[in-house]
């Protein structure tokens, strides 16, 4: 039977130097596919707004759908660290609302630890959820959240300025608690100096080879969509496979070959003679 992953086990595996893998997970089923495979962290990612929701953002996610998904997340895990992503203006207004909202992660969704984007400007909220007993995993580099801020979806830390920046960033989060950080489109040879210079687990995602741990979208990864970021490399391709067999579905259910006798339930007499039998109960 395997091990309930904790965030010690995490931790020590950055210790060890054994790689740490992190998928996105939305629904019971892909999350005990994902679980049984031996994920070590699944990640109830906002990007659920756009894969599963049809947003065109992570923004207009909401804390509800945040803790339906996840809580749906929670009853197809048993061994993965499970960590939900606290959506936009979940966070920002204030402490106690962090801290609240944080709450409701563990108490409703069954949640391990949550994620939240930002660095130095949300260490304070860091150390408040940390504090208040919830475990937190930090986000830098692009932010998708607040993307627009930064240019839209492109590579940071690529100038001095910003680079040292990402870096205080990094330190800001280990000092205020955080038990790892994820690393976004960050040029590797950066997100390897601050993999080096943090005692936090990193999980890169196009962050290059030099981090503790990857993750990516497992819709991505499985090909269900056209179009994916150049980061991600593709171990299935299966959009062409599900229109090919839902193309096949309908061309036999029209022409009558679905369901054929071996999909459909037989009695020993035809349904005439039965209800012409006279009922002696």
């Amino acid at each position: 039977m395997k091990k309930k992953r904790t965030i010690k086990d995490i931790t020590r595996m950055k210790e060890v130097g054994e790689k740490i893998t992190m998928l996105t997970a939305y629904d019971a089923s892909f999350a005990r596919l994902l679980d049984s495979a031996g994920v070590d962290v699944l990640l109830v990612g906002d990007s659920l707004g756009m894969v599963l929701l049809g947003y065109e953002s992570t923004v207009p996610v909401t804390m509800d759908e945040m803790i339906h998904h996840a809580g749906a997340v929670k009853r197809g895990t048993e061994n993965a660290l499970l960590v939900g992503d606290m959506p936009f203006m979940s966070y920002q207004v204030s402490i106690v609302e962090a801290v609240r909202n944080g709450g409701r992660f563990l108490k409703e969704a069954g949640c391990d630890a949550v994620k939240l984007e930002g660095g130095i400007e949300v260490s304070e909220t860091v150390q408040a959820l940390v504090r208040a007993g919830i475990s937190v995993m930090g986000h830098i580099g692009l932010t998708p959240q607040t993307a627009g801020q930064l240019g839209g979806y492109r590579v940071q830390g690529k100038d001095a300025e910003s680079a040292r920046k990402l870096l205080a960033d990094a330190r800001a989060l280990e000092k205020a608690g955080a038990f790892g950080v994820v690393l976004e489109c960050i040029p590797d040879s950066l997100a390897g100096l601050i993999t080096e210079s943090l005692t936090i687990p990193t999980i890169g995602i196009g962050a290059g080879v030099n981090c503790d741990g990857q993750v990516l979208v497992t819709h991505d990864l499985l090909g269900m969509f056209d179009v994916v970021p150049s980061f991600v490399k593709k171990y299935a391709n299966l959009a062409p496979q599900m229109k090919e067999a839902v193309a096949l579905f309908m061309e036999e259910v029209r022409s009558g070959q679905y369901p054929d006798d071996e999909h459909s339930f037989s009695m020993k007499v035809d349904a005439q003679t039965l209800l012409a039998e006279k009922d002696d109960t």
